[in-house]
């Protein structure tokens, strides 16, 4: 059985080197998407401070994002292709890093505390499967660090699950 060890790390390269070993772990075994994104959002809330929301969202249509599992306040369900920070993800297939989610055209407030998010597609060659999407109560959050780990992240769900 996976126990989710503590993370004493200084710096966030060695935080997300660390998680990732732990994602890796958890995933050994399990195709199971559902369940991968279930136990991989519930790992980053718990390891990564000031965070008020982790999740995943699915891309079930060509237009359409549907909400996966997650950690946090209930959240919007379903988000249009385009809109929002995870439908502008998607719409431009790349990682968005949003200081202030207030000066976001289009922002989706599904938790008025969230005040800062980075949204990371999940790519299975050229096909967007969904989304990790992070929101902080903090402004400027997030940095590239964070970015690269997430990615990393993403790379394992999408390696270790059967496609959602």
């Amino acid at each position: 059985m996976f126990r989710a060890a503590a993370i004493v790390e200084d710096d966030k390269p060695g935080l997300y080197r660390s998680l990732g070993e732990q994602v890796s772990a958890l995933l050994a075994g399990e195709r199971d998407p559902i369940a991968n994104a279930a136990n991989i959002c519930a790992l980053l809330f718990d390891a990564l401070a000031d965070v008020n929301w982790a999740g995943f969202y699915f891309l079930r249509s060509n237009r359409e994002l549907v909400l996966g599992p997650f950690q946090g306040k209930p959240a919007c369900v379903r988000i249009a292709f385009g809109r929002g920070v995870c439908g502008s993800a998607v719409e431009q297939r790349r990682s968005l890093l949003v200081a202030d989610v207030h000066a976001f055209p289009g922002h989706i407030a599904c938790d008025a505390a969230s005040r800062s998010e980075l949204v990371v597609p999940l790519m299975a060659g050229d096909d967007i499967l969904g989304v990790i999407d992070l929101d902080s109560p903090s402004l400027s959050r997030f940095d590239s660090d964070d970015q690269a780990g997430i990615e990393q992240i993403a790379a394992l769900y999408v390696a270790a699950s059967d496609r959602p």
